[in-house]
């Protein structure tokens, strides 16, 4: 036998190793997300009516009066970055809501006696909650940009941002999916939703900082991923800033710690949702 034939023939299809597969399978969950929103992008529209009402009602009135204190900042610039953080944050906090009709529907059920391993179908509706508050962020940067927030445009820090908004969106839908399967009806999961939304929201810096907060609202703001994400936007987006690199390393780190160990939490609770 000679040498030639003694090579085997490397298989066509190999099974993709385990990270390879857990990618994929995550994406495809991902894309099949996505793909509900082309059919009927509406949810997005209205969804973003409010943050749009933040900037240009709320915070025109205030920024007219002078009444926070920002530091150098003008208040429209210090608020265009929260609302930013907001409008991810209402989007993906009612995520789980979708995830209640697709156990009533039966497609739950599919998922779960598929081959793709829980973790990797959680992060795949992590990862398209985060990509759906991209098309919010980019209104609210419309926005801001109409009204004279001064917002930095340059490539690495529209990437920047955008890498924020993602991460941070995906830490809240996750953390929706977790009230999903904990409540498992879609009543009292809308009146869970309420009423962690305006919690996380005043206890953060998104609306004013947190040096003028009292003290117990302080220690709020320091454990609230949403804090972490307002923070590092407003060293991403705002023109003449100057990001930190170690301010920005604490922001990432946080929220991508917050998004692993709420993915994790959701696999195992994930099943319970089918029961």
């Amino acid at each position: 036998m000679t040498s030639l034939e003694r090579v085997e023939r490397p298989a066509v299809w190999a099974e993709p190793s385990a990270p390879v597969r857990f990618v994929l399978d995550a994406w495809t969950i991902a894309e099949g997300e996505l793909r509900k929103l082309r059919h009927d992008p509406t949810e997005l529209i209205t969804r973003a009516v409010q943050p749009l009402l933040w900037l240009l009602i709320f915070g025109q009135v205030l920024a007219a009066r002078n009444v926070i204190p920002t530091g150098n900042l003008g208040y429209m610039d210090f608020l265009a970055p929260g609302i930013l953080a907001q409008s991810a944050l209402f989007s993906a906090i009612f995520f789980g809501i979708a995830v209640i009709w697709e156990r009533d529907l039966g497609v739950l059920h599919k998922y779960l006696v598929s081959p793709a391993s829980r973790s990797s179908l959680v992060t795949g509706k992590a990862l398209a909650g985060g990509l759906r508050s991209l098309v919010q962020a980019a209104m609210v940067y419309v926005v801001a940009l109409a009204i004279g927030v001064h917002l930095r445009l340059d490539p690495p820090a529209l990437l920047g941002s955008a890498l924020v908004v993602v991460i941070g969106s995906a830490a809240f839908a996750t953390f929706s999916l977790v009230i999903a399967c904990i409540v498992r009806t879609r009543e009292r999961f809308m009146g869970i939703g309420q009423i962690l939304t305006m919690p996380l929201f005043f206890a953060s810096s998104a609306i004013y900082p947190i040096s003028i907060m009292p003290d117990w609202l302080k220690a709020l703001a320091q454990v609230n991923p949403l804090t972490y994400q307002v923070d590092a936007l407003r060293e991403l987006m705002l023109a003449g800033s100057n990001p930190s690199a170690s301010s920005l390393a604490i922001d990432f780190g946080v929220l991508s710690l917050t998004t692993v160990v709420l993915i994790a939490i959701a696999a195992r609770l994930y099943p319970r949702l089918a029961q």
